[in-house]
């Protein structure tokens, strides 16, 4: 079907009139600013929803549902197309002409669109991309496959599929999309090859858990990240990458030279906020240990091992180090709380620093870390309220007893975040989840 065919297609179908359903979630409360167009010709109880956002994608959005329709046909399901529209030209007259659905909306950004769009979404699995032709949809049964098989979160590759020479610009492909994926995969233990794909599938049911928040470009990555928080199941399918149609400018090139560079920075601040315990948490337990060996066993003296003697300095870096440790894994299982959707590491903690317990502890802590300050004191005391010149074994003990008494007063604290952050998460989650799967963020 050439241009021309198409557009003619358009036009008969505006002539009709057109059906305006109003979702039954535009009831009161709703966004009165989203309305729903249904083509003529609409298609009852879908099994795959694609759902796809667009601005001004006139030039293309015909074909991108006709090839659509054929990967229904290939894979053997009933499916719907919804374009999710926020342009100023025809692309949702054609989209309607070529049997897709319209959701119209205002330009609020390429995440927001997908929030709009959720409860509209009728089919129980959803395949995700953009409406410029750049991704093949005539192969979406890979995903329908891959749903069939229990998988929750399909993520396309576009280097483990094809990318047609001049569709991706060698920054994104040897530099942005590598590098990025890359960190995201030791932040979050993953094994991605691509995060930046569009073209992406996941289950209704998990796309509503994740609660999208993100509102432009940056959803890519929270739904990644969201998905291994979430221990979805997970799998990667190959997908073909094709090069822009002639004529048409790719939405970073119409947004600037800097666009790309934004969209970077963006989607790794969604990184480094979902997976802030990666910067605190392990870091942490290594200053932790470390800190406790070069502390506790100077308490009663310095230590001699061959030539090196390690003495009240060393004790002092300890000392320090045990600190900034202990806050470390406290702050890394706080941040883990936060982002908790599963409830898993809320029953941990929780079941690891029950109040009653931990209160007892704490004061144990202190009390040791009093008592093992008393000898300095009592030095201090009849030294006319001077310390010794002399380092000797009290000043030692007094070094551990002040950090007992710290992370007496530490650990309690954090023991009462626990809790209210617990009870906070439990209002956002709810108070457990879903039991947790084998492959955390694992692709097969």
């Amino acid at each position: 079907m050439n241009a021309g065919t198409r557009t003619r297609g358009a036009m008969r179908a505006l002539e009709a009139p057109l059906q305006i359903e109003p979702h039954p979630q535009q009831a009161p409360g709703a966004d009165p600013e989203l309305r729903l167009l249904v083509p003529e010709r609409d298609v009852d109880r879908p099994e795959v929803s694609v759902v796809i956002p667009a601005l001004n994608e006139e030039l293309t959005v015909g074909e991108f549902v006709d090839w659509c329709q054929e990967g229904f046909r290939r894979a053997g399901v009933r499916g719907e197309v919804l374009i999710i529209d926020s342009g100023t030209d025809r692309t949702a007259e054609i989209a309607l002409a070529h049997g897709a659905r319209v959701l119209k909306s205002p330009k609020r950004g390429l995440g927001r669109a997908y929030i709009d769009a959720v409860p509209f979404i009728r089919g129980p699995f959803v395949v995700m991309g953009d409406a410029d032709c750049t991704y093949d949809f005539r192969d979406l049964g890979l995903f329908v496959e891959k749903f069939r098989q229990g998988y929750e979160y399909v993520m396309g590759s576009r280097f483990r599929g094809s990318i047609e020479p001049g569709a991706m610009p060698p920054l994104h492909r040897y530099l942005g999309t590598p590098v990025t994926t890359w960190i995201l995969n030791r932040l979050y233990s993953s094994h991605f090859s691509d995060i930046h794909c569009g073209m992406r599938g996941i289950s209704t049911e998990a796309l509503r858990r994740l609660q999208l928040e993100s509102q432009s470009w940056e959803y890519a990555s929270e739904m990644v990240l969201k998905s291994v928080h979430l221990r979805l199941r997970t799998a990667e399918v190959p997908v073909k990458f094709y090069k822009d149609r002639e004529g048409r400018l790719s939405h970073h090139k119409r947004s600037g030279w800097l666009s790309p560079w934004k969209a970077a920075w963006i989607n790794l601040r969604a990184m480094f906020v979902y997976g802030a315990d990666f910067f605190v948490l392990r870091p942490g337990w290594v200053l932790l240990v470390l800190g406790l060996l070069l502390t506790l066993p100077l308490t009663f003296g310095p230590i001699s091992v061959g030539p090196v003697t390690f003495s009240l300095y060393w004790m002092l870096a300890g000392f320090a180090a045990t600190l900034l440790g202990i806050q470390g894994v406290y702050m890394g299982w706080i941040a883990r709380i936060f982002y908790d959707f599963t409830g898993s590491a809320r029953r941990r903690l929780l079941a690891l620093f029950p109040y009653t317990r931990t209160v007892l502890l704490s004061a144990v802590l202190f009390l040791a870390g009093v008592g093992l300050t008393v000898p300095l004191i009592s030095l201090y005391i009849r030294g006319g309220l001077r310390l010794p010149v002399d380092v000797g074994i009290a000043s030692h003990m007094a070094v551990t007893g002040l950090l007992l008494c710290l992370c007496g007063f530490i650990t309690f604290v954090f023991m009462l975040l626990v809790h209210a952050a617990s009870r906070l998460s439990n209002l956002v989650y709810g108070a457990s989840g879903p039991s947790p799967r084998a492959n955390l963020g694992r692709t097969s």
